[in-house]
């Protein structure tokens, strides 16, 4: 096949007066916010998996989706110039990064030895693409959930041989994202949990997938791997119960198992849906474990409940994102990853750019919209006169060790009772929406 995109130009910067539905209002790749361009800032990454294979299926109907480069045979020459169709979609949407799972971008083999094989013969082209078009790797992956084998877990399996098996699709996974340049690599465990209790050893379980994780650490400081390790929290879906649940859940399992200094994480918005939070709590709950890695940049249908993984355009959602990623010193070795997919109804390859376009521009918004709010300073201002009573006096001493309970008894009871403050909410609210 031709070009995939050939009626489609190379999408540009207009500005918000424009009506062009194929331009960016607001996301200009070199415009510096704080001292850096949107582009650094913003990183942005497009998932191979959503973008080049989502059919469009759901569980009540066949696949919708115009797909070109899916009429063929499932042959490696196919997922070839799969690859090429898809960096012609990277390189007109401008974005400077990408993302893959082993088994997207190459079709599973008979045996391990041919599914490598498989791989080997696209990561040919994808190293090609990425020198041709100076598009780069932001993290690789392993699927360890589509399979059947996967049924009952990868690293979590009950069974010892599929645990092995895992193990070394991850080592290929690893070399052909070393091989790539990937600045990381991300650990999703879809099936890394339980349907139920009554068949589970819940503890050999986790030590199972620390073990696995402590092996993936060894494997890449063996071949010079440096890229940043992620684990990604999702709570259920598949599974009941998804032991890596959400930030605090990860996070107290690195610590357990001594995997913290190894292991950031890449938080996803609709997944922090699915766990009763919001992506700002998850955002904050990584930021001061000092374990903010990436995003999967997505939002989910609020009447719905389960991974719609939209493509978020709510300013008021990429403004909070921004601000507690900047809080945090930014996105480094992670980036904005559309972890997204278009609607079932919008089937044709044109809509892949307009869904793009819009939560690029939606997290150009955001990232502009958060730095006039720290450059105005009345919320940063607001939040540390809140906590005043903590940076002298009987505060600082809490918070240097210097107090103890009986100390506090003495302070207390010849203070008195303690006089409050309002929190404001209703007025911080208005606050922010001066500024959208």
């Amino acid at each position: 096949m031709g070009a995939a995109f050939a009626e489609i130009p190379k999408i540009q910067f207009e500005g918000p007066q424009s009506k062009n539905p194929l331009a960016f209002k607001h996301y200009n790749a070199d415009e510096v916010v704080e001292g850096k361009t949107m582009r650094d800032h913003l990183r942005f990454s497009v998932v191979y998996w959503h973008t080049m294979r989502g059919a469009g299926a759901d569980m009540f109907g066949w696949g919708t989706a115009q797909r070109a480069w899916e009429l063929g045979e499932g042959t490696v020459a196919q997922a070839q110039q799969r690859a090429r169709c898809f960096f012609e979609f990277v390189e007109k949407l401008g974005a400077p990064y990408y993302a893959f799972h082993d088994r997207d971008v190459a079709p599973h083999g008979a045996t391990l030895k041919e599914s490598n094989k498989n791989l080997d013969a696209v990561v040919k082209v994808l190293k090609q693409e990425q020198k041709r078009t100076g598009t780069k790797l932001l993290w690789g992956t392993a699927q360890l959930f589509v399979h059947p084998r996967y049924m009952h877990g990868a690293a979590t399996s009950c069974n010892a041989d599929v645990f092995a098996y895992a193990a070394a699709q991850v080592k290929k996974a690893l070399e052909v994202s070393h091989e790539l340049g990937a600045e990381g690599y991300t650990f999703w465990g879809g099936r890394e949990g339980y349907s139920t209790l009554w068949n589970t050893n819940m503890d050999r379980e986790l030590e199972h997938l620390a073990k696995f994780l402590h092996m993936a650490v060894d494997y890449a400081h063996e071949i010079g791997f440096k890229g940043q390790f992620y684990i990604e929290p999702k709570p259920k879906e598949p599974t009941k119960h998804q032991y890596d649940a959400d930030a605090a859940a990860c996070l107290n399992f690195l610590r357990e198992y001594d995997l913290l200094g190894h292991l950031k994480l890449n938080l996803e918005t609709n997944h922090a849906t699915l766990a009763g939070h919001t992506m700002q709590h998850e955002l904050e709950v990584a930021g001061a474990a000092g374990s903010l890695g990436s995003i999967d940049a997505n939002t989910g249908d609020l009447m719905l409940g389960w991974d719609t993984d939209q493509f978020p355009t709510d300013i008021y959602l990429t403004t909070q994102c921004m601000l507690s990623i900047m809080k945090y010193g930014g996105l480094t070795t992670g980036g904005v990853n559309f972890d997204a997919k278009v609607r079932r109804e919008s089937f044709e390859p044109v809509d892949l750019f307009h869904a793009h376009i819009g939560g690029m521009d939606a997290f150009a918004r955001g990232l502009k919209v958060a730095a006039a709010i720290r450059a105005d300073g009345r919320l940063a201002d607001f939040v540390k006169n809140r906590y005043r009573t903590w940076d002298s006096g009987i505060g600082k001493d809490i918070e240097e060790g210097k107090a103890s309970f009986k100390s506090l008894e003495t302070y207390i009871l010849k203070k008195g009772e303690p006089k409050l403050e309002s929190g404001r909410q209703e007025f911080l609210e208005n606050l922010i929406n001066e500024f959208i």
